[in-house]
This record gives C-alpha cells, sequence and structure tokens, in this order.
C-alpha cells in the first residue's frame, strides 16, 4: 500500500465494518482507532517551552528503512508517496515520477520541487515533550517511517510557509485539506505521546467538529 493511499485509509469515514489501515513497511501491530472528536479530546494538555532547541538535536533523514538501498528517509518518503513512481538509480536519484502536494492541492514532477514535511515540526515536538527524549528516540521520530501520516511529501513553498506552526497558527491553503491535516496532526501527536497547548487544542476541537465522521488510527510508538 503507497502511504498515499495508506494516509487516506487512516481518514477513512467512518464506515460499517471498519477497516483501519496498518503501519506502512510491514509493520505488523494493531492500530487505536477513535473518532476524530475523541482523538483531539484524548490528546494531554501542556504549556510548551522552546528552551534549549536546535534542529540538530534531532538527526533526520538517516539511511531510512534499508540502509543497503542507497536511500535516506527522504528518498524513502519519496517513492513510497509517488502517485506515478520515479525511476531509481544509483544513489537513491529519483528521475521521473509524480506527487501529489495536498497542502496545496498541486501534482508535482520533480522530485526537486519536494520536502519531506515532519506533520508535527520538530521545533513542535520538542516544545510538546521531546526535550526530554534521549537522541535515540528524537532520531526515531525524525525519521517515522512506521506511520505513513507522520511524514509527508509537499511542495517546497507550503512546507516552509507553515514552518513550525501549529494548527492554531497554520492549516493548509488547499480547499477540503483541512480535515486530513487535523487528523494527521492529532495522531502523530497521540502516537508520540505529545502534549498540545490550549490554544491548538481549541483549533482542532473546532476542526473536528466540522470533520463529521471521520476515524483516525495510529499506532503508539515503540
Amino acid at each position: 500500500m503507497s502511504r498515499l493511499v495508506h494516509g487516506l485509509a487512516v481518514l477513512a469515514l467512518a464506515l460499517s465494518p471498519v477497516t483501519a489501515a496498518g503501519p506502512a513497511h510491514g509493520v505488523s501491530a494493531d492500530p487505536v482507532v477513535l473518532p476524530l472528536a475523541d482523538a483531539v479530546a484524548a490528546l494531554p494538555l501542556g504549556a510548551e517551552s522552546r528552551d534549549g532547541y536546535t534542529r540538530d538535536a534531532f538527526r533526520h533523514w538517516n539511511a531510512g528503512a534499508d540502509p543497503t538501498d542507497g536511500c535516506s528517509t527522504r528518498g524513502e518518503v519519496l517513492i513510497a508517496e509517488a502517485v506515478t513512481a520515479p525511476t531509481v538509480g544509483a544513489r537513491c536519484s529519483l528521475t521521473g515520477g509524480t506527487w501529489y502536494s495536498y497542502y496545496d492541492d498541486l501534482t508535482v514532477t520533480a522530485a526537486s520541487g519536494l520536502d519531506i514535511d515532519h506533520l508535527v515540526p520538530l521545533a513542535e515536538a520538542w516544545d510538546s515533550g521531546a526535550s526530554a527524549w534521549n537522541p535515540d528516540r528524537r532520531e526515531a521520530y525524525a525519521n517515522d517511517l512506521a506511520q505513513a501520516t507522520s511524514l509527508v511529501a509537499v511542495t517546497a513553498g507550503s512546507n516552509r510557509s507553515k514552518a513550525d506552526q501549529d494548527p492554531a497558527q497554520w492549516l493548509p491553503p488547499a480547499p477540503h485539506a483541512a480535515c486530513r491535516y487535523a487528523s494527521e496532526w492529532t495522531v502523530t501527536k497521540l502516537r508520540w505521546n505529545l502534549t498540545a497547548d490550549q490554544k491548538e487544542l481549541d483549533r482542532l476541537a473546532k476542526l473536528a467538529a466540522g470533520c463529521t465522521d471521520i476515524l483516525v488510527a495510529y499506532t503508539p510508538a515503540p
């Protein structure tokens, strides 16, 4: 299952019976499945602090799922999320292929035009609990391929517009993207047991109220 299809499955409408997509890359675990509003309510409230933050605290774009294939985490995400598969050359060079950036509803035809966004930015994760983690756990967070919604290929412009803002400050500009984004933000925080501040919770709750009949699924990080 591609990461794009997997991400959409995580946001499946509440049909009967519910089918929840499992983690990416063949990792077998039973996901937690909740209505979006209940998932938002399950987020722990916490004050945020950026004291001591540095991006270097999160080693990212490591060797990825397969250290022998020449692809970093970035390359793994690009390959997995491609709508039309690129040709993978030496040292994971990618030619051809197409991608869909759901933040701004654009199709991209060159991998160089894409950023890999941490759905919950590294600085936000630090603010929300990752400052207390050891380096190995921060590296695992920054390269999380086990749940497809943690990392997403989007246009460089939309990623840089977002920067390190939370949903109270920034939402994707594309029409109809808000429900998916709120869902993926919420499950990423739940997966990694990260807190949310009051403004963030208020915005997520308001979004969830307008995103009726949506189920979300996540697998708690090891």
